[in-house]
């Protein structure tokens, strides 16, 4: 190593480039790779349940090589954790979209955004969740959840006290002005019961709407206000 008092001269180091470094390609089909992992995962979970369910099933599935799950995830079940902490991620990122685009509507129409409207936008959105397209994350976790470790549960029922947390301030706000009736709290229990519970019997190609389930979801947990 050259000490300070060396008269030879030495290039200029590069200079780092700003902000976060570039992802090499093997790196972003990493990336890739992990996404189809989930969603195969997440899609055979649904259809055949976890214990029925082989990281070989879902290699196949996702068009990989039966040991390929292994490099992103140390096991099945962590694979399903990955599962079900992807499910509310996207259900969190989904629920902030459709508040931010309801509120800039209200906005463009010199209006703000009513409890009534915002809870009807939470609602449609978790429907949307629950059955819309890319659906299999969420019923999961509401079929899987004794599958996951207690330190697994722990991880992801922070996320679902985040994605509640923005129906708390709703329910609160409809239960003081008389259009709630009974504790927010419980009633925000009993609301997410009986919509999560669509999973189980909504069929697209005979049911209501998404919007039709919306609009009932409203008249059953709400009176016209006071």
């Amino acid at each position: 190593m050259s000490s300070p008092s060396d008269d030879t001269a030495t290039p200029d180091a590069p200079r780092r480039a700003r902000g976060r470094p570039r992802k090499t390609d093997d790196e972003r089909d990493d990336g890739n790779r992990r996404q189809a992992l989930l969603q195969a995962a997440a899609r055979l979970f649904r259809q055949q349940g976890f214990a029925a369910t082989s990281t070989r099933d879902i290699a196949t599935a996702a068009g990989m090589r039966s040991g390929s799950p292994f490099y992103h995830f140390e096991n099945k079940e962590a694979l399903l954790a990955g599962v079900m902490r992807e499910g509310m991620q996207s259900a969190l990122r989904r629920q902030a979209a459709a508040m931010d685009r309801a509120v800039a509507a209200g906005a463009m129409n010199g209006r703000a955004l009513g409890a009534r409207d915002c809870l009807r936008v939470l609602v449609r959105s978790h429907f949307e969740v629950l059955l819309g397209p890319d659906s299999d994350f969420i019923p999961v976790m509401l079929y899987e959840w004794r599958s996951l470790s207690e330190a697994q549960r722990g991880e992801v029922n922070h996320q679902k006290a985040d994605y509640e947390a923005a129906w708390v301030p709703v329910l609160q706000a409809l239960h003081a002005s008389g259009e709630l009736r009974g504790d927010p709290g419980l009633a925000r229990l009993m609301l997410f019961g009986a919509l999560n519970w669509s999973v189980q019997w909504y069929d697209p190609a005979r049911q209501a709407s998404l919007d039709d389930l919306t609009q009932t979801t409203l008249q059953l947990f709400l009176k016209d206000p006071v």
